[in-house]
């Protein structure tokens, strides 16, 4: 039983599961089958006693004798019929059967299999993000530890040190807990002009370091949606904006709205996104070559940024070519007069 059971589960997992439901099927096959049969056979049993009759033999008469023998005959060949009908009905049943199961089971496991992929390698990349602060500042303790002439500066320098890398694995861990985020938001009618000029002061520090001009052009947009959840996707956009400018560039945002949509749109003068690239940037800890080098992120904004328009039924949109900055766009429906 147990070789049985290994050899189960070493098979395909879509094998398993086309077993799976063609063992269903060919149960509920069977049993329609039986019932199927000793319906038919009974029915065949009365027409064939209601000739036996009209042949003349009455209640009296010999069932032994040769029309009895010949209603009997004509029955076992009727039966015979009937189970090989069935037979043949069976196995077109187990053949069709077996290629739908195989191609549901594949078409089921799809998803499945994507999901599992992605959620292994996200346990790998998350690891990977966490080892490298982790290591520098083991390293930089070990070092310090083993200087026996380590002097006050240097021990402040190294607590420095320590403190950015504890800073940037709070953000880390700030990140996934908002990734992890499906529920719980508050939606309201929101205004993006006003959810714009929240996340444009929220950034304005940043941007200011970098000597970064924000434009903000955008025109009152009535959406449905969290307002903390809003602005933090609008300042994802114009965070990624500024972190990828140049110094004494420019950033716009620009807004339109239509029947349907409100966009949002965050225009900067940055290296761009080459085309082989664009596909990728939303994926969980995915930084570009060229767009994302020495931007010190984790590569998490963006999947962020992604998921809080999922949440309120919008996407992103990006523009961009390597060398003549990017344009991500914010399409999120519009508030319906009287919702």
């Amino acid at each position: 039983m147990r070789e049985v059971r290994r050899w189960w589960q070493s098979l395909d997992p879509a094998i398993r599961l086309t077993g799976s439901y063609l063992l269903i099927i060919m149960l509920i096959s069977f049993f329609f089958s039986v019932v199927l049969y000793y319906m038919a056979a009974g029915q065949l049993s009365e027409g064939l006693r209601h000739q036996y009759l009209r042949f003349g033999c009455g209640p009296g008469c010999d069932p032994q004798g040769p029309v009895g023998l010949i209603v009997r005959e004509e029955l076992a060949i009727e039966k015979g019929r009937l189970i090989a009908q069935l037979a043949y009905f069976n196995i077109l049943i187990l053949i069709m059967a077996a290629a739908s199961s195989l191609w549901l089971a594949r078409r089921t496991l799809r998803p499945i299999e994507a999901a599992l992929e992605a959620q292994s390698r996200f346990s790998s990349d998350a690891s990977h993000e966490l080892r490298t602060p982790l290591s520098a500042m083991q390293a930089e303790i070990e070092v310090a530890l083993r200087n026996k002439k380590l002097s006050k500066d240097e021990a402040i320098n190294v607590l420095k040190s320590n403190l950015e890398e504890v800073i940037k694995l709070r953000g880390l861990s700030d990140s996934l807990l908002r990734l992890a985020r499906e529920n719980g938001l508050d939606y309201t009618a929101v205004d993006l002009k006003i959810a714009t000029a929240e996340a444009v002061s929220r950034l304005q520090v940043l941007a200011d370091k970098k000597h970064i001009k924000i434009v903000d052009q955008t025109d009152s947009a009535i959406v449905s949606g969290d307002y903390i959840s809003l602005v933090d996707l609008i300042s994802i956009l114009i965070d990624n904006a500024v972190k990828y400018s140049p110094e004494n560039s420019q950033i716009t945002i620009l807004s339109d709205t239509s029947s349907r949509f409100a966009s949002l749109t965050v225009k900067d003068n940055g290296p761009g996104i080459g085309n082989t690239h664009l596909t990728r940037i939303f994926e969980r800890f995915y930084r570009a070559d060229v767009s994302r080098t020495g931007s010190g992120g984790y590569g998490l904004g963006l999947s962020i940024a992604k998921k809080l328009a999922d949440l309120h039924q919008g996407k992103i949109e990006v523009k961009s070519q390597a060398g003549k900055g990017s344009e991500f766009t914010l399409k999120i429906p519009v508030l319906k007069q009287g919702a």
